[in-house]
């Protein structure tokens, strides 16, 4: 199997956030490691499914801490339609909001043009995250698709272990 290598650049826009979530600064922890205090970068891939609201409720419990960036990753065919972009950045704010208040954490929303796979990969490889975390039903080739990465932590929060640790 050989691994094919794209050099296609993708199109994206960044969400500007809505201004009622406070700029955070820099946390003072004196006592922690160099890591903690830098804080990590976590990729959430998100849409506007149930696994996927799913997934991105698991990572703020059980994965991100105060000190943490998390990226909001959304894919859509198009970023010019107005309706779909719309919708889209208002899904992403929403999402903001919550990861605000429920893990007090910076947080970082963009919308690419192109393949969900290839985006999630491609930006991926550009931020070198701690972790990336999507939804699925576990039926997805993702795991194929991004191809071993050792620097990173692929998290597949499965329908089916969301509802067994209930």
């Amino acid at each position: 199997m050989e691994t094919i290598k794209e050099d296609k650049e993708y199109n994206y826009r960044e969400v500007v956030l809505p201004t009622l979530i406070p700029v955070v600064p820099e946390p003072g922890l004196q006592k922690e490691t160099v890591e903690r205090k830098r804080g990590r970068d976590i990729i959430i891939a998100v849409d506007h499914g149930p696994n996927s609201k799913h997934a991105f409720d698991w990572a703020l419990v059980h994965l991100a801490r105060i000190a943490d960036t998390i990226h909001l990753v959304h894919a859509v065919s198009s970023i010019r339609d107005k309706v779909v972009y719309e919708t889209s950045q208002g899904l992403l704010e929403k999402l903001a909001v919550e990861a605000f208040q429920v893990a007090m954490v910076r947080t970082k929303a963009n919308i690419f043009e192109g393949d969900a796979g290839k985006v999630i990969c491609k930006e991926a490889e550009r931020l070198k995250p701690a972790a990336v975390v999507m939804g699925t039903r576990g039926r997805s080739l993702i795991k194929w698709f991004c191809f071993p990465l050792s620097y990173m932590i692929y998290l597949f929060v499965t329908l089916q272990f969301y509802k067994m640790s209930k």
